[in-house]
């Protein structure tokens, strides 16, 4: 077990005891603080981390002392600034992960995101995540929950048709064709990604290959409301809240955005893609 997990267990077991202390079942706590019955059984049993606005929330609704209060803020926060690896991550499970960056979201207004060579987990359909996670099992010896993982990513894109809510997509066009999935299912893909970029709160951007580029595409990032940045390398999930951090990243993100192509003409270039992967694909 990875001394994030074992933290987070810790951290899990106080929440429990806390509640019980104050006589509440789990679905008496979440009716009282208005989450999802499940939100409490993942977050006392570790298949989520908690972060500081669910702990501050728990300790109000049990009525947790002040110092007590303050010593699980500082657990949760140690809990999300670790820069953990994703092999150790992986290894708590492939939907543990998914249930995380699903509460991240709910907490997100305007989403800013630039994926070099994959497409977005918010974006994806299921048969190209499935190949995905196929991959992310094998090169991180992850736990076999891929059709948990699955489930809860299409799960998480219900936030997409949240009117109040802003979403900013930028990919190359190299990342649409990456073929992580055969072609049929890459073909189902880019119909996918030229419904979503019609939504009215949806803008969904590429960079023609044909473009110069303002710089090199190393990783992506996603840049969550003004606050945070989560840079995913190839070892470590790094997050980021330092204002020169954020700013730098919402710079790179305009820089990429200024030079993709939106709208009908994102389009035109998602068509190109897709009759490229009709010839590969039988009828």
């Amino acid at each position: 077990m990875t001394s994030f997990q074992q933290a987070r267990i810790d951290l899990g077991g106080q929440l429990r005891q806390l509640r019980e202390a104050a006589g509440l079942s789990g679905k008496e706590l979440a009716e009282r603080v208005r989450w999802q019955p499940s939100k409490v059984s993942r977050l006392e049993n570790a298949r989520q981390t908690p972060t500081e606005d669910d702990v501050v929330t728990w300790a109000q609704a049990v009525g947790a002392a002040p110092d007590l209060t303050d010593d699980l803020i500082s657990q949760a926060l140690a809990l999300q600034e670790r820069h953990d690896s994703w092999k150790q991550r992986y290894r708590s499970g492939l939907a543990a992960i998914q249930e995380d960056m699903r509460d991240l979201e709910a907490r997100t207004r305007l989403f800013r995101a630039f994926e070099p060579g994959i497409i977005m987990g918010l974006l994806q359909t299921s048969e190209y995540a499935r190949h995905v996670f196929r991959k992310v099992k094998r090169l991180y010896s992850a736990a076999d929950q891929i059709d948990a993982a699955v489930r809860v990513r299409m799960q998480r894109q219900e936030i997409l048709y949240d009117r109040g809510r802003t979403f900013r997509f930028v990919v190359p066009e190299s990342a649409l064709r990456t073929m992580l999935a055969p072609a049929d299912v890459m073909r189902g893909q880019i119909d996918r990604l030229l419904a979503v970029s019609t939504l009215p709160n949806v803008e969904f951007g590429v960079i023609p290959a044909e473009t110069e580029l303002p710089s090199a595409p190393i990783n992506g990032f996603w840049i969550y409301n003004d606050a945070m940045v989560g840079v995913a390398t190839m070892t470590k999930d790094l997050v980021l809240r330092e204002p020169d951090d954020l700013a730098f990243y919402v710079q790179a993100f305009d820089d990429f955005a200024k030079v993709a192509a939106f709208d009908e003409n994102g389009r035109e270039v998602m068509m190109r893609i897709l009759h490229a992967y009709r010839k590969q694909t039988p009828h």
